[in-house]
């Protein structure tokens, strides 16, 4: 596409990744947000939302030319909704500036426009991030309050794509890439702004958002593989499917296949199969050992393998193993991703977990379809390993929690203290959670029944902390609620829920 001339004002259509084109206004960035390095971009607020982003400037379209065109291609409810955004604010525009004129001629003055300010590759005079002319949308449009915020770097490829997007009101993607500050890595430029900056000479992680922006999901046209219908498997590949995308599945107990070959799944009769007949193959198993069999033993995704191929691997394990498997597979030409999930089978079967990926960013944009039928949100980390580190990290504390919340519950019945009072108590305080309430629940009803096993989450507490001992850094409260899990897992609890650690303590 030919690079238009735009300057600060113009509505435009503005790409992000595989999303639909949107209706936008070129504005002014914030003081203290540094332009992105690289190719030129415009700084754009995107009508409907109150998202922000850097656009380069081969992603843009002028509005009014390309109007009908995007109209024709695109039918979602908030696409229209923030189509007559961008009416409603022409309209109140052209108002005031008839009420300007008129104004102007019984006083017998004209109003002159200040000039607006190109936003240049070298422009360093950054302004607030409103110009004048948007306070009229921002203060006076209605606007749908769950559009969620996005956030694209210029240095991603993006490309006009025809296929719309539909509505997916609930997914966020959260864009981790380089900054400058790591004192402030995590902190947003404003309270109501996120933007992503790309910028490879640092080091540092800075969190953006970067939510599909109108939509009900539309599936990839790319062939999916799936290995592993354990407790997350299952419910991941039913979402998948629900949502229309084509899924081949493999599963180590064949029969576990069947329910979804009813539910319009393909079969794979071995992982290698899988990884040939599929453009992105995902796995799912429980350890490291599982995930190096499944990618290395015979007839394994290896073999698949072919130029362009693309490997997810969602299993919960070491950042070696992810290494590995990704060095195995890109020697082959593959592409790699990992995506380990935080939740439950509950959130799994509810499409609702989180998202960790890391490695391949464009394999990450193939799969967000994938991404938004199965989860709430996902995290892009950056190189192959972080979201392993991330994953072990957040269940490293999530069963040291599990094992003191266990351990609290049987000091109290020690003591003579009401069980279900600590419980009631606990749940309106600070620490209140479905987490806690529905795991005590449980306890207190003898209902073990796994929602992550007991063994695996043990798994992570010695995985993390290997970590930390490779990391030279103290893990003191995870090695003493491993201990607990283990003496669980000698009274043969390992095949129960995680909160089954508690028979560790009355035992």
């Amino acid at each position: 596409m030919a690079t238009v001339h735009l300057r600060i004002g113009d509505l435009v259509w503005g790409k992000l990744g595989r999303y639909p084109p949107w209706p936008g206004k070129i504005v002014s960035p914030p003081k203290d947000l540094k332009k992105p390095r690289g190719k030129k971009c415009h700084f754009v607020k995107f009508f409907g939302t109150e998202d922000h982003a850097w656009i380069k400037v081969e992603q843009l379209k002028p509005y009014h030319p390309h109007k009908e065109e995007m109209i024709k291609i695109n039918k979602g409810k908030r696409f229209q909704q923030a189509v007559d955004a961008v009416e409603d604010f022409l309209k109140k525009a052209k108002g005031k500036e008839q009420n300007s004129e008129g104004k102007g001629e019984s006083k017998g003055k004209k109003t002159v426009q200040k000039p607006l300010k190109i936003l240049e590759e070298d422009d360093e005079d950054l302004s607030a991030l409103k110009d004048p002319s948007e306070k009229d949308l921002t203060d006076s449009d209605p606007e749908p309050s769950t559009l969620e915020r996005l956030g694209a770097g210029p240095g991603s490829g993006f490309k006009w794509e025809t296929s719309p997007v539909k509505d997916d009101p609930h997914f966020h993607h959260f864009l981790l890439s380089q900054s400058e500050k790591p004192a402030s890595s995590m902190e947003p430029i404003s309270k109501r702004l996120k933007i992503i900056e790309e910028d490879s000479g640092s080091t540092s992680i800075q969190a953006a958002d970067s939510t599909a922006i109108n939509g009900s999901i539309t599936p990839t046209d790319k062939r999916i593989g799936f290995l592993g219908l354990g407790l997350m498997g299952s419910g991941i590949v039913s979402n998948l499917l629900k949502m229309g995308h084509v899924v081949t599945v493999w599963n180590r107990t064949a029969e576990k296949c069947d329910l979804f070959i009813q539910e319009g799944a393909r079969l794979g009769r071995t992982p290698a199969e899988v990884a040939s007949m599929c453009d992105i193959t995902f796995s799912c198993v429980s350890d490291p050992k599982a995930a190096r069999d499944l990618v290395l033993g015979p007839s394994g995704v290896l073999q698949g393998i072919r130029p362009g191929k693309c490997y997810v691997e969602m299993s919960t394990v070491d950042p070696e193993t992810i290494t590995e498997l990704s060095q195995v597979i890109t020697s082959r030409g593959g592409r790699f991703l990992e995506a380990p999930v935080a939740g439950s089978q509950q959130l799994s079967n509810d499409g609702m977990l989180v998202i960790l990926a890391a490695g391949d960013r464009t394999v990450y944009e193939d799969c967000s379809s994938c991404f938004q039928a199965m989860g709430k949100t996902s995290f892009f980390l950056g190189e192959a390993g972080n979201a392993a580190r991330m994953m072990l990290i957040l269940n490293m504390v999530q069963g040291s929690f599990m094992a003191t919340i266990a351990e609290g519950l049987t000091l109290a019945q020690a003591t003579g203290q009401s069980q279900q009072t600590f419980l009631d108590i606990l749940c309106q305080g600070q620490m209140a959670s479905t987490f806690v309430d529905q795991k005590c629940q449980n306890i207190l009803q003898g209902n073990f029944k796994p929602d992550y096993y007991l063994k695996h989450i043990q798994k992570d507490l010695r995985l993390a902390i290997s970590m930390g001992d490779s990391a030279n850094h103290p893990t003191p409260m995870a090695a003493a609620a491993n201990e607990v899990y283990k003496r669980a897992k000698a009274l043969d609890q390992s095949d129960n829920d995680m909160s089954a650690v508690y028979r560790a303590y009355i035992h």
